[in-house]
């Protein structure tokens, strides 16, 4: 297997291990880029093909194919925050985010979808976003599929995903193929714990080897804290490293650059803002951030299923995600991959009564309803602040909406789990309960008491807190990613989304970071400079 990574660094490509330097180190560059997921590795690219000095600082560690043993307990300390363990502010959210060179690229299930045409549309009226229309973002999204070979998958569904074609057949809903960013793909079902072979086309494989064969200098274990600026300019951006194990040391790293782009994702971009105490004038920095805040409906079936083998989702339905009218929340149906960490961490019940659910761990299906937030007045999303240690806290209260809609998809998704021959179903909700009919579900269902802590809600997707806005007055950042107030700064990651998508976000962040990294190139690299 030919590792682009592995080899580019025998050969002499510039990386820098933030733990292991002994004394402060001081860079200069065009551009900076902190954080190397879908927006970072991307903009690293193209930034530095164009000619541009990059510098690439990733907080994670950087680990390749040869790391990725296909184990939780390796994976989870090793690529992603809080060792995945990481929640909201009251702790009734898990969220998962990648923290590793490649960000969430590197360990997310591969699920590529388009920004849905309704999400636009609604960014266009309500934020003055009018050049995101689908024919403006049709040749970005185009050019990173081609790039990321991002095609539908096919190859049967396994079992799992298989449930869910059946049961939307059987009641006449509507369902699609999941389209996936893989080449010579082995159908392991592990995405979620870095690719083996490098099949998954992340930004680990694809964009940072390419910008670091064009001089782009890489940054691992090393966090970016702080930006020296004057409140109209960035002068230079202040690191922390961190050991093997993750932990902040007193060595430190200095980084000079004409442009800062910040690809940190919707919690740590406006946390770095925010210790940086970036103008904020109309209290726009950190304010709506949204999640797809998730919930779990468990089938058990009468054959194993092996939900922890094959493409993890290759089957989606939208049946439910544009309602009429100010019911529900739209929401996505999706399936999950199934491993016993992952599993265990998420199902309700303790001792005992946990031990007998997940005895059934060979014979469980899942399906997934992600919650489309950030699109009415009662959903206004979270907020990110900084605690004690100057790390980024989420607040995301559910509401009453919300709840209606937990349980409007819960009736949903047991009944598609039934209609796919299912012999019993429960939710993921606290005390745990097994129906064995579509009936005796919905009547079970009609009867909870769904509130945080008790329903287990979940989710991994993060997006705005740098909300992209025409005005200041309604966000951080302009269409563009462009700074209102720091005129040298941009910001191409998942924080400048105004709402939540719909949809699984890569490929948006994919299309947005290509035509705004490609537009700020244009302008640093013109002759009067103006954008610098």
């Amino acid at each position: 297997m030919r590792d682009p990574m592995t080899q580019g660094l025998a050969a002499g490509w510039d990386h820098i291990d933030g733990s292991t330097l002994q004394s402060p180190r001081a860079l200069e560059c065009d551009v900076v880029i902190v954080g190397s997921g879908a927006g970072g590795g991307t903009a690293a690219e193209i930034l530095s093909q164009r000619g541009l000095k990059v510098v690439l600082v990733e907080a994670g560690p950087l680990k390749t194919a040869a790391d990725f043993v296909m184990q939780e307990r390796v994976a989870y300390p090793d690529l992603y925050q809080q060792s995945a363990a990481m929640r909201t502010a009251d702790g009734a959210v898990a969220m998962l985010q990648g923290r590793c060179v490649g960000g969430s690229t590197t360990v997310n299930w591969t699920t590529s979808i388009r920004t849905p045409e309704p999400t636009l549309a609604h960014w266009r009226s309500e934020f003055g976003l009018d050049d995101l229309t689908p024919e403006v973002l049709m040749p970005w999204f185009e050019q990173a599929e081609q790039a990321l070979n991002i095609h539908p998958w096919p190859v049967p569904p396994n079992a799992n995903n298989q449930a869910l074609v059946d049961g939307c057949q059987q009641l006449g809903w509507s369902y699609q193929v999941i389209r996936r960013n893989v080449r010579g793909c082995a159908n392991l079902g592990y995405c979620g714990m870095g690719c083996p072979i490098n099949a998954k086309q992340s930004m680990l494989v694809t964009t940072i080897p390419a910008a670091l064969a064009a001089g782009t200098t890489l940054l691992s274990h090393t966090e970016a804290w702080q930006l020296e600026h004057d409140g109209e300019q960035v002068a230079r951006l202040h690191c922390l490293t961190r050991d093997s194990q993750h932990q902040r040391r007193s060595v430190g790293v200095t980084v000079s650059a004409r442009h800062v782009v910040l690809c940190g994702g919707a919690l740590h971009s406006p946390a770095l803002l925010m210790r940086s105490k970036a103008p904020d004038p109309h209290q726009r920095l950190g304010q709506r951030t949204f999640l797809h805040p998730t919930l779990l409906s468990l089938a058990r079936f009468a054959e194993p299923v092996a939900a922890h083998a094959g493409a993890p989702q290759s089957i989606y339905s939208d049946q439910f995600l544009w309602p009429d009218g100010d019911g529900p929340f739209g929401y996505k149906l999706e399936a999950a991959p199934l491993h016993p960490v992952l599993l265990a961490s998420k199902l309700p019940g303790l001792g005992q009564e946990h031990h007998r659910l997940m005895r059934h761990f060979d014979h469980l299906g899942i399906a997934l309803a992600l919650v489309r937030d950030g699109f009415a007045e009662d959903s206004p999303g979270g907020r990110v602040s900084l605690d004690k240690f100057g790390d980024p806290v989420l607040d995301y209260p559910l509401s009453e909406r919300f709840w209606d809609t937990a349980r409007h998809a819960f009736e949903r998704m047991t009944a598609m789990q039934f209609a796919a021959g299912a012999e019993a179903v429960m939710v993921a909700q606290d005390p745990a309960q097994w129906w064995h009919s579509a009936e005796e579900a919905a009547l079970g269902i009609a009867q909870l008491q769904l509130a945080p802590l008790q329903t287990t809600v979940a989710s991994a997707h993060i997006m705005g807190g740098c909300t992209m806005a025409a005005t200041p007055q309604q966000g951080v950042v302009d269409a563009s990613g462009r700074h209102h107030q720091l005129r040298n700064l941009s910001v191409l990651d998942g924080s400048v989304l105004p709402t939540s998508l719909g949809a699984n976000p890569q490929l948006t962040l994919y299309a947005l970071a290509r035509r705004n990294a490609h537009a700020l190139a244009d302008r640093l690299l013109a002759p009067s400079d103006a954008a610098a």
